[in-house]
C-alpha cells in the first residue's frame, strides 16, 4: 500500500478502537449500576489504553472484563471521589450562574479545570505506576503543576474533545469518552517517560 493509504488504514484502525473502548466503558459502567460500575470501568479503560499505546495485541472485551474484575476496589475508591467532586462543582457552576455571580461561577470554573486536570494525570498514572491510593492524587498533582506545558496539552485536547462531541452529539456518544481515554493515556505515558528521563539525567549528574 502507499504512504497515505497506511496512514488512512491506522488513523480508521485507531478511531474504531477509540468506538470499541467506549462502548467497553459504557456496558461495564452500566453493569455495575453506574455508581459501582464508573470506578472500575474508568481503570479498566485506562488499563487496556496503556496496553494499546504499548503495542500489546489483546482480545478487548476479555482483557476489559478481567481487568474490571482486578481494578473493582482499587476503581471505586479512586475514581468514584473525583466523579462526586466533579459533580458537585458542576452543580455550584451551574448555581452560580444561574444567580449570575461572577466570582464564585469563576471559581467553581476553575476548581473544575485543576480537578480535571489531576485526573488526566491520576488515571494514567494509576495504571502505569504501582502506587497507593492515598499516594495518587498527590503526585498526580505535583505532576500537574511541575508541567505546565504539558497540562496545557492536556487541556486542548479535552476541550477539542468536548467541543466537537457539542458540535455532533451522537460523535460524542460512541466515541468521545474512548477517545479521550486513549489520547490521555498516550500523551501522559510519553509526558512520564520524558519526566524520568530528566530525572535520571539529574540523578547523573
Amino acid at each position: 500500500m502507499s504512504g497515505w493509504s497506511i496512514k488512512l488504514y491506522n488513523a480508521t484502525d485507531e478511531v474504531v478502537w477509540a468506538i470499541k473502548l467506549n462502548a467497553l466503558w459504557i456496558l461495564f459502567t452500566l453493569l455495575g449500576g453506574i455508581a459501582l460500575g464508573i470506578g472500575p470501568a474508568t481503570l479498566a479503560a485506562y488499563s487496556l489504553a496503556r496496553r494499546r499505546s504499548s503495542g500489546e495485541s489483546f482480545h478487548a472485551l476479555p482483557a476489559f472484563r478481567t481487568a474490571f474484575r482486578q481494578e473493582f476496589r482499587r476503581g471505586t475508591l479512586v475514581v468514584l471521589p473525583l466523579v462526586a467532586l466533579g459533580v458537585v462543582l458542576i452543580g455550584n457552576y451551574l448555581y452560580f450562574a444561574a444567580l449570575g455571580t461572577a466570582l464564585p461561577r469563576l471559581a467553581s470554573l476553575a476548581a473544575l479545570v485543576a480537578l480535571g486536570l489531576i485526573a488526566a494525570y491520576a488515571l494514567p498514572m494509576a495504571v502505569h505506576y504501582d502506587l497507593g491510593i492515598r499516594t495518587l492524587l498527590p503526585k498526580a498533582s505535583l505532576v500537574a503543576l511541575a508541567r505546565p506545558a504539558s497540562s496545557l496539552v492536556l487541556l486542548f485536547v479535552a476541550l477539542s474533545i468536548a467541543y466537537l462531541s457539542a458540535k455532533f452529539p451522537v460523535l460524542g456518544i460512541v466515541l468521545a469518552g474512548g477517545a479521550w481515554i486513549q489520547l490521555d493515556t498516550w500523551l501522559c505515558l510519553r509526558f512520564f517517560a520524558e519526566n524520568e528521563a530528566r530525572l535520571h539525567l539529574k540523578g547523573n549528574r
